[in-house]
């Protein structure tokens, strides 16, 4: 089973869209049975795939231990496609019930997520270098880093690199590669941006790059990944290019 924490420093760098579209085309395009886990209290891949976060239990009652790990699990529209839902609630678990006593509470979700029977777990952490993000990152074996061609979006990749490194000394964690979402072929910068990229993640950097497109945000409007949405739509192209290159990288 593999287990994959979709990272990034900054908020806007179509993390979200990218762990919804790289599980669904996973799902829908190589027969996988994937759970996706919404670790973020902003819930967005929860509303993306057209759930109502307030309706639904999250991961924090398992991590709390009133609830079990398949009691919060929901099918989506896509066959063989699952999700855990996020909820505002997420945000300070970690300092309410027994995680607040605990110290190893960060090794908490990896526990949990051990029995499980999926091919493939994605789990879509904050946009900040948080007690959720480290719990995620500890729980899986690789981290797909997000960021868009920008300077705020490059500058942050520098912490986060720190970040992953002192957690990859303590477990088993891999950078399975660096996305980039929102991409213009004909950017002026594109090559300064990617030799930034390629100091602080030399040879992670994917060669399949996702483009600007509009078909992203009208899916989210349906709670559809776009390959139902707009399957012709160069973003579903690029994210299923994506996917087959994640896979051949694992």
């Amino acid at each position: 089973m593999n287990r994959i924490a979709i990272s990034s420093f900054k908020g806007g760098t179509a993390k979200t869209s990218t762990s919804l579209h790289i599980g669904a085309a996973l799902a829908k395009f190589h027969n996988q049975k994937v759970l996706l886990i919404d670790f973020d209290a902003q819930a967005n891949l929860t509303t993306g795939l057209g759930f109502d976060p307030d309706a639904q239990d999250s991961m924090a009652a398992v991590l709390q231990g009133t609830k079990g790990i398949h009691d919060v699990i929901v099918p989506t529209c896509i066959p063989n496609l699952s999700l855990i839902p996020a909820d505002t609630w997420l945000e300070r678990v970690e300092v309410t019930g027994t995680l607040a006593g605990d110290r190893y509470s960060h090794e908490k979700l990896k526990e949990i997520l051990n029995p499980l029977d999926f091919d493939t777990i994605l789990i879509d952490t904050p946009p900040s270098l948080c007690w959720l993000t480290e719990s995620a990152l500890i729980a899986s074996q690789y981290s797909l880093v997000c960021a868009t061609p920008e300077f705020y979006s490059v500058k942050g990749l520098q912490r986060l690199s720190l970040f992953l490194e002192n957690i990859s000394q303590r477990h088993t964690l891999q950078v399975l590669g660096v996305a980039l979402s929102f991409w213009n072929p004909r950017g002026k910068s594109n090559m300064t941006f990617l030799d930034v990229i390629e100091t602080t993640f030399p040879k992670k950097i994917l060669a399949n790059k996702i483009r600007r497109d509009v078909s992203i945000a009208e899916s989210s409007v349906f709670g559809k990944p776009v390959f139902e949405t707009a399957p012709k739509s160069r973003a579903a192209q690029d994210y299923i290019e994506l996917t087959k290159e994640l896979l051949q990288r694992m």
